[in-house]
């Protein structure tokens, strides 16, 4: 990872801007789950497009736009592709930067070994690893393949000592200005196992009344109907979200004035699986209903 695992693009400077983000990088490295991570920053995101396709993908993608909401994609490419697309993308994006738009190429990288032991456990299938080639074989060819994109890549980011949590959550920081104004990140967690290092705010929960004591609904999450029904009907727990929710509504806007493009809420509870998930869940659907960039992160269930 560059930079100590800083992942902040500078140049996003206007949101109103059509941005295309192109993932690709090795096999395993965690392409999909940075596209997912910027489609929930509501990126138009599409996988293994051929790069001669990406021109009519960005127009047909921001043509007739008539909210006045930003335009931005994130296509994802990799060794499924035809292998003429590895030879023709520098020339595709420098034409559609010629044009205006704001081309990001991020290659997610990943250690040989790491790669190896990530499709061990899943037993999945390289896309290159055909009947006698190994997988090791394949890695390597793979490499080959890749170095024209991984030489002309805007970031590198080596996923080899982060799990599919931190990668999300990197990718999502490091692509929080090109959304339309503040993106907020929801996430629980238990105090028992510490606080969040990367927390703004953080709201202790550990007031309300807990279901971990109802035997039927311990094994469950704030996320389950029937914990959402038993909190629901606990006005203190109503009058903490209201608080709260207008403490926020008070505040956030400072921060959007101050330029800040990426806040982190969290809420905490004794083990991180219900009061603090609820609230979470609560309040980033509150938040969705007037603004774009919420996430959700539950540290102890994810």
């Amino acid at each position: 990872m560059s930079d100590n695992n800083t992942f902040q693009l500078n140049s996003l400077v206007d949101p109103h801007e059509i941005h295309l983000i192109v993932l690709t990088g090795m096999s395993g490295g965690g392409k999909t789950v940075a596209l997912r991570a910027l489609e929930d920053l509501e990126f138009y995101c599409v996988d293994n497009l051929p790069s001669v396709l990406l021109p009519q993908l960005v127009d047909a993608a921001t043509s007739g736009d008539r909210r006045g909401r930003p335009r931005r994609i994130a296509v994802g490419v990799d060794v499924r592709n035809r292998g003429t697309d590895f030879t023709h993308m520098p020339t595709v994006l420098s034409g559609l930067a010629a044009a205006g738009v704001q081309v990001h190429l991020i290659f997610l990288d990943c250690r040989d070994e790491v790669l190896i032991k990530r499709y061990s456990e899943t037993r999945r299938r390289h896309p290159l690893a055909i009947r006698g080639v190994s997988l090791a074989d394949a890695i390597v060819e793979e490499r080959k393949l890749l170095r024209p994109l991984m030489a002309i890549a805007e970031k590198v980011i080596d996923s080899s000592e982060l799990n599919v949590h931190q990668l999300r959550r990197l990718v999502a920081t490091g692509y929080a200005q090109a959304t339309e104004g503040l993106t907020l990140m929801f996430q629980s967690f238990a105090f028992r196992r510490g606080l969040p290092l990367d927390a703004d705010f953080v709201f202790d929960a550990r007031c309300l009344p807990n279901p971990h004591w109802q035997a039927h609904l311990r094994p469950l999450s704030g996320k389950d109907a029937a914990v959402r029904e038993f909190l629901d009907a606990e006005p203190l727990v109503g009058e903490y979200f209201t608080d709260t929710a207008r403490w926020l509504d008070a505040w956030l806007p400072r921060f959007e004035q101050d330029d800040r493009s990426y806040v982190t809420i969290s809420i905490g509870c004794t083990g991180g699986r219900h009061r603090s998930v609820y609230l979470v869940e609560k309040l980033a659907a509150h938040y969705r209903d007037h603004r774009e960039g919420v996430l959700t992160f539950h540290r102890e269930l994810e």
